[in-house]
């Protein structure tokens, strides 16, 4: 069969490549969805009880607003039904082909004259970071109606994979100390996600259930456990379940400290002021070294708030970091409503171990204790790095990450040492949607010819300076947060853009004013 060409290629349908799909519909795009429906992670990511971790109203697309836009966080399947609306008006579904997974991607453009890159083998120059104006990029795809894989050739490929789902993070195991030896069941939530309403109940009714984990996922699980637990506690076969914790993050109740909205201490041009970002010069950086007792007594007071509202100090779950390297590493997850009642009811337990291994009936902890379990959950998180380097073709997987394991992306879009490719999704912010639609607009400007990229140097150096704020920031640096910086890096991305980052809607104040993407679009459109 021909091999079809094209200006860009899109891979993955969740919300980043929905809204690739949308700023670049003037190229006439190919989406290529591996699975039989649209919305990545809410399709098939998502608990019985998963829900939005902001409000509504801060995770919408600038031209689709949802048709309330209360401050309730909606479920995953009100995100679904929102996204289906959102391809079904901008027409999108022209562009999506569902069970059309990417197998292979080779490159077939040609370097051009760079400086040497550690880790780029030896005798070979390093793609020049030009738009290409021939097909630089072949993949192959294989659909789920048929046996044949079908070649496609692309200018520009935009990689939408996701940070989440797919691929588990499994934790190491000492010999003899894996799930094979457990006479239970043992599962990710990967595979949880998987089952039903009645199929997650009958898993955990009346059983000894542990859980390894203490972020979203794992505390969304304890959560359905004591549910299921709480139904059968009539009777005698009620369990608790046991969350095992390695590292400690806050969790908030919900988006309001002492009664004032939580936005006003981060998400401010006035709070952000605070905070380091990057090309901030040398009056900046004074600046914000004169402010740091600010930035620790704001961090302070949040957790002032969140020890007298939640049980925390009670259960040792206070973490020894400070709020702001959570929000500053995109951390902070929003609690269930009943979590901590049914901690208090005895159908949540806690304890803490810096590393665990199975054994036939259970875990065993690092002080020797011995934990007995018919089922274990494992809510240690996806690896989304992994995805992106099993399609990859060498050399180009080896230079995804950096030496600390940051995948360096200019404008969380273009990686220096990858030509004609843009990456989208795995930056994180306040609101991934917004940070996500944001930097398709500027790749879709890009790609116009609207401004021009620096150098493979220039946008290495700028990464790295990214990376650097990160690390002093937080502990948890590995995670891709520009949160505490947000506004200035969108800014940055307005002004090449040729908009107007200083135009808001008239009803903001001038110090305390929450912009996003959808502030900019709107104003600039």
């Amino acid at each position: 069969m021909a091999e079809e060409v094209r200006k860009v290629g899109i891979v993955g349908a969740g919300i980043s490549g929905l809204a690739a799909a949308k700023e670049l519909a003037r190229f006439d795009p190919i989406v290529f969805e591996a699975t039989d429906s649209i919305g990545g992670v809410w399709k098939h990511c998502c608990f019985r009880t998963t829900k939005l971790q902001t409000p509504r109203k801060d995770y919408e697309f600038s031209d689709y607003p949802w048709e309330d836009r209360g401050d309730s966080f909606p479920t995953h399947h009100e995100i679904m039904d929102y996204l289906r609306g959102y391809a079904t008006k901008f027409d999108l579904w022209r562009f999506i082909r569902l069970n059309s997974k990417v197998v292979d991607i080779r490159f077939l453009g040609a370097a051009g004259k760079a400086t040497h890159v550690p880790g780029w083998p030896p005798g070979e120059d390093l793609p020049q970071q030009k738009l290409p104006a021939s097909p630089t990029w072949e993949i192959s795809v294989l659909s789920a109606d048929s046996s044949t894989v079908q070649s496609y050739r692309f200018e520009f490929l935009v990689m939408c994979l996701g940070k989440y789902g797919d691929v588990p993070r499994m934790p190491a195991y000492p010999y003899n100390g894996g799930p094979e030896v457990f006479q239970g069941k043992a599962m990710h939530t990967l595979d949880y996600c998987k089952l039903d309403e009645e199929g997650t109940r009958q898993l955990m009714k009346g059983k000894r259930v542990v859980i390894i984990g203490y972020k979203k996922s794992a505390i969304d699980m304890a959560t359905e456990c004591a549910e299921a637990n709480r139904e059968s506690s009539e009777g005698e076969d009620g369990k608790p379940c046991t969350m095992v914790i390695r590292t400690l993050h806050w969790t908030v109740p919900h988006y309001s400290i002492w009664g004032l909205p939580f936005y006003l201490f981060f998400s401010t041009r006035s709070s952000q002021f605070v905070h380091e970002r990057p090309n901030q010069g040398r009056l900046r950086s004074l600046a914000c070294l004169l402010a740091s007792p600010m930035r620790w007594g704001m961090s302070r007071f949040i957790e002032s708030y969140l020890k007298w509202k939640l049980p925390l100090e009670k259960y040792g779950l206070v973490p020894e970091h400070p709020f702001v390297e959570d929000y500053a590493s995109c951390q902070m997850a929003i609690l269930p409503e009943n979590f901590f009642e049914e901690a208090d009811q005895g159908r949540i337990r806690f304890r803490r171990s810096s590393k665990w291994w199975f054994w036939e009936k259970g875990v065993i902890l690092d002080d020797g204790t011995k934990l007995e379990a018919d089922v274990v959950l494992l809510g240690t998180g996806y690896d989304g790095k992994k995805k992106l380097h099993s399609v990859l073709p060498t050399p180009y997987r080896d230079l995804l990450e950096d030496a600390s394991g940051v995948i360096p992306l200019y404008r969380g879009t273009i990686h220096p040492f990858i030509p004609g490719m843009a990456f989208i999704g795995y930056m994180e912010s306040v609101s991934n949607l917004h940070t996500s639609e944001l930097r398709c607009k500027w790749l879709s400007r890009l790609l116009e010819g609207q401004f021009e990229l620096p150098s493979a140097e220039g946008m290495y150096r700028r990464t790295a300076e990214e990376a650097d704020i990160m690390k002093r920031t937080t502990r948890f640096y590995r995670r891709q947060c520009i949160s505490t910086f947000s506004i200035k890096h969108s800014d940055e991305m307005c002004q090449e853009m040729g908009w107007d980052p200083w135009r808001k809607p008239t009803w903001l104040s001038e110090a305390f004013s929450p912009y996003s993407s959808s502030d900019y679009a709107q104003q600039n459109q």
